[in-house]
């Protein structure tokens, strides 16, 4: 049987090679043109030591030298005697270029450009040749006849054909000047990657989702990996956004919440001027309860301030989550600088 190895590295990189389960997780990574650091292949000197965040797995021999029972107690490993035996997510200390690898560029052809708002485009593109990444991490995306590129999260689930992105309409921009009177169905663009460090952990307790604007779209891609494997954990999903014009994809939330069947959606809206069930600020509606005494998952996607907010109003709670995974977003442009 082969498996799925995920290698996240620390510049953010991603690879995701094909291990055989009677194959050493190094030499699956070489025979892929990857060099994870080695130097003994006998579990004696400690190089090829590394974190597996995800999966089950077969260590053969090693050295207290190289490795001590309460490391691998805590999960770590030597991949050179790692044996899978489920997909796997092992993080590398050290860069994808030591390793002599990097960031993969396919070319994708445009299917879709919908207008999902005023604020926000969705894009659908088919590659050509699927992209393995994990859900919640983000790829570069080429504008044609700009020479740039801007980066989006998949909106999309891993197992999907086609790639989808939630991508923020800023006027002037050049990726939204690009959707809004360019882009067709037909036009090439290259995807580089997949990157990041914000993507789905184990779900071993509670789960608490907080996304602001096109910020949901990670968490889209989450929601669709949980669908098809199933959690007997709780999901609380904050969806914030100005408008309620701007909440998009709210019909696929739904959906997806309801095949997983233990899933909370909260939307709240900023604009005074808006009448909703909540308003104001994500920080504003947080209880006691979505923190679970700090026994909790916290994943957050949205705009830095929002971020800070929630960090802020976490250490004000003295509350530290069991994990906090954050990922803040930028324009890449102002409307100044499009001009």
């Amino acid at each position: 049987m082969t498996y799925k190895i995920a290698l996240n590295f620390e510049d953010g990189v991603t690879r995701i090679i094909d291990c055989d389960d009677d194959e050493k997780v190094t030499d699956a990574a070489f025979r892929q043109k990857i060099n994870i650091p080695m130097d003994c292949r006998d579990g004696v000197c400690g190089t090829c030591k590394c974190f597996a965040e995800k999966g089950e797995y077969e260590l053969e021999f090693y050295l207290d030298e190289a490795m001590t029972e309460d490391e691998a107690a805590e999960g770590y490993v030597l991949t050179c005697q790692m044996m899978p035996q489920s997909d796997c997510v092992i993080r590398v200390p050290t860069s994808s270029l030591a390793c002599k690898t990097g960031a993969e560029t396919v070319s994708a052809e445009v299917v879709a450009v919908d207008r999902l708002s005023d604020t926000s485009f969705g894009l659908r593109v088919k590659p050509a040749k699927q992209i393995a990444f994990l859900p919640g991490q983000y790829v570069n995306i080429s504008i044609p006849g700009s020479g740039q590129h801007r980066s989006y999260s998949f909106s999309s689930g891993p197992a999907g054909e086609d790639g989808s992105f939630l991508i923020r309409n800023i006027p002037g921009g050049l990726m939204s000047t690009w959707l809004a009177e360019t882009a067709k169905p037909g036009d090439a663009v290259d995807l580089t990657g997949p990157m990041g460090a914000f993507y789905l952990r184990p779900m071993a307790r509670p789960q608490l989702w907080l996304a602001g604007g096109t910020g949901l779209a990670p968490f889209l891609s989450m929601l669709e990996l949980v669908a098809t494997e199933g959690t007997d954990q709780p999901i609380t999903l904050y969806y914030a956004v100005t408008r309620a014009a701007d909440l998009v994809e709210l019909d696929r939330v739904s959906a997806l919440a309801g095949k997983i069947g233990n899933v909370t959606v909260i939307t709240i809206l900023a604009a005074a001027e808006e009448e909703h069930a909540r308003k104001g600020f994500v920080t504003d509606h947080l209880s006691t309860a979505d923190l679970n005494g700090g026994d909790v998952d916290v994943y957050l996607c949205g705009p830095p301030p929002m971020v800070e907010a929630v960090r802020q109003h976490l250490d004000a709670a003295g509350v530290k989550p069991a994990s906090f995974h954050f990922e803040k977003f930028n324009p890449t442009e102002t409307k100044a600088d499009a001009a």
